[in-house]
């Protein structure tokens, strides 16, 4: 016979033994961010007097660590700076990304602002030019076929450009990193 003596410890060890079970599964299905960057940046290297108007191109590259859950991603807009004023911006639309993937992201050439292209101009002959990127999306993971609520993301980084028009100093990419809120 089962006496009380004996039923409170035994029931104590299964409580015990199903929390630490319970914090094994969040830690191991906990999903983890995608990462961001931007590769394959070209901007012209002057100003032409036939066609003052400029563009930029790029890509952006998307990755998926996460091996459990696959991603959701609202339109994600990117902003362009140089110092403090917006250079152009672009949006990639909306896609859904599935369990460790990367993904490259290509983007219409993006105008840049007449006002701006002038003094942008004149720093990317000397390689001084650098333009802060800012990345804002809202995403949705879904692991074992649960979505999860929509969490909005911000990331930032900054592009070096050098005087060829590329990414300075012989970098493929430009990784974006989470800024705070």
């Amino acid at each position: 016979m089962c006496t009380t003596k004996h039923f409170h410890p035994w029931l104590l060890q299964i409580i015990g033994l199903l929390a630490l079970l319970v914090l094994c599964l969040w830690l191991s299905l906990r999903p983890k961010e995608p990462k961001f960057a931007i590769i394959q940046f070209s901007i012209p290297t002057s100003v032409s007097s036939e066609n003052p108007r400029a563009t930029f191109n790029y890509v952006l590259e998307v990755k998926n660590a996460d091996k459990e859950s696959s991603i959701y991603y609202d339109d994600v807009l990117l902003s362009f700076k140089y110092k403090q004023d917006m250079v152009g911006n672009s949006t990639v639309p909306g896609f859904d990304q599935g369990k460790g993937n990367n993904d490259d992201q290509h983007v219409p050439p993006v105008e840049i602002n007449q006002r701006v292209w002038r003094d942008l101009a004149k720093e990317i002959p000397r390689g001084t030019a650098r333009l802060n990127v800012e990345l804002f999306t809202s995403i949705k993971y879904k692991t074992w076929g649960i979505k999860s609520k929509h969490r909005k993301i911000k990331y930032q980084g900054a592009v070096p450009i050098g005087s060829d028009g590329k990414i300075k100093d012989k970098k493929k990419k430009v990784k974006l990193h989470r800024s705070k809120k």
